[in-house]
């Protein structure tokens, strides 16, 4: 028989009363406990969050980066290129019939403009536009000797130095290439040769920045 009035035995079988007050005691922590796990799960799951978002806006800028290196890399290489076909037009426009002195000045010449052909073309200029290629202008200004820059037209020829074939002023960058300018003037009623050291600036469209 256990003695009900030991206060040794209430204490290792507690009434049901106890059972019953441990019992609310549980239940009225356990919403809290849940709510506890609740945050810290949430916190989580928003660490996680913040973090796949800066791994992406990580990725994100290294291929803005990448790409940015890359077009300039292709814009540099584009304008080297139009330089390079410039370049080479300059001395194919210099030996075309349009353009070469040709036997004109005693012996065939190569790299030689005739600035007698390139006054007469000026004058029907309009009717050339595309003829080159995609070339907005020719220039072909005498750079020895040395003297005041003068446009050629009419009225001056052949006391200039600077022909200007079109006057379109797009692609205003040019890619000079050196030429003779050989011309026939008139000395004391006598007919002479007269060359010059040029250079021909056949112009390009250059890449918009």
């Amino acid at each position: 028989m256990v003695n009900k009035g030991n206060p040794l035995v209430s204490l290792i079988n507690p009434s049901s009363k106890c059972r019953r007050e441990a019992s609310l005691k549980c239940l009225w922590q356990m919403p809290h406990q849940i709510s506890i796990f609740q945050k810290k799960g949430q916190f989580k799951i928003q660490q996680m969050a913040f973090t796949i978002i800066a791994l992406v806006l990580f990725f994100v800028l290294v291929g803005l980066l990448v790409f940015s290196f890359k077009f300039a890399s292709i814009k540099d290489s584009a304008t080297v290129l139009n330089e390079k076909n410039a370049l080479l037009l300059s001395t194919k426009i210099a030996n075309s019939p349009e353009f070469s002195c040709g036997e004109s000045f005693g012996n065939l010449l190569t790299n030689c403009i005739d600035a007698d052909k390139v006054m007469i073309l000026k004058e029907f200029s309009s009717r050339y536009n595309g003829f080159w290629g995609n070339v907005p202008n020719i220039i072909i200004e005498v750079v020895y000797p040395k003297s005041p820059v003068s446009e050629c037209t009419k009225a001056n020829y052949p006391n200039c130095n600077k022909i200007k074939l079109f006057d379109s002023e797009s692609g205003s960058f040019y890619q000079p290439n050196f030429v003779s300018l050989c011309k026939k003037i008139n000395i004391n009623g006598e007919i002479v040769n007269k060359c010059e050291l040029a250079k021909i600036y056949v112009g390009y469209e250059k890449e918009n920045e």
